[in-house]
C-alpha cells in the first residue's frame, strides 16, 4: 500500500527529474544571450567590478553587487548593466538601465544560482562600448534542485 508520504516523494522525484533537464544550461546559451545584448560589438574586460561571494552554501539568494567605473555625466555614462550566467536554466539574470542622473553606476541585489558556475556582468556605456567583469561561484546546495524539502 502506498502512503501519502511515499506518493509525494515519488511525485517530487519525477518533477525534479524534469527540472534537472532544464537546469543543464550551457556556456553556449550564455554566449547566445550575450550576443543578443551586445550584437556583434566587442566586449572588453575591465571597468566592471562584480562582487559576489566565491563560495555559497545555498544558491537561493546570493548577494551580488556590480559597480562600473564611470563619471556618470551626460556625455559619459553607463546605459545598462546586464548579468548573465552560464549554467542557470535562463542565462539572463537581471538587467538594470541607468542614465547620467543615477549618480553612480552601481547595483546591488540577490540572485538565484542553480549550480557552481561563472557569473558575468556586462556594462553598456553611452559611447556604445561594452565592458565586462566575471566571477566564479561555487554553490554547495543548488537553488532550483533542492531535495528533501517535501
Amino acid at each position: 500500500m502506498t502512503t501519502r508520504r511515499n506518493f509525494l516523494i515519488a511525485a517530487g522525484s519525477v518533477g525534479l527529474a524534469g527540472v534537472a533537464g532544464e537546469a543543464d544550461a550551457t556556456p553556449e546559451a550564455m554566449q547566445q544571450a550575450l550576443r543578443k545584448l551586445t550584437g556583434n560589438a566587442k566586449v572588453s574586460r575591465g571597468k566592471v567590478k562584480l562582487d559576489i561571494p566565491p563560495l555559497i552554501d545555498n544558491g537561493n539568494a546570493v548577494p551580488m553587487t556590480v559597480s562600473v567605473e564611470s563619471p556618470m555625466t551626460q556625455a559619459d555614462h553607463v546605459k545598462a548593466i546586464h548579468v548573465v550566467t552560464e549554467r542557470n536554466p535562463q542565462p539572463n539574470v537581471v538587467s538594470v538601465y541607468l542614465g547620467p542622473r543615477a549618480g553612480r553606476a552601481r547595483m546591488t541585489t540577490r540572485i538565484r544560482i542553480a549550480t557552481s558556475q561563472t557569473v558575468t556582468a556586462i556594462a553598456e556605456l553611452s559611447d556604445g562600448t561594452f565592458w565586462s567583469g566575471t566571477a566564479d561561484v561555487v554553490v554547495t546546495l543548488s537553488a532550483c534542485l533542492e531535495e528533501g524539502m517535501i
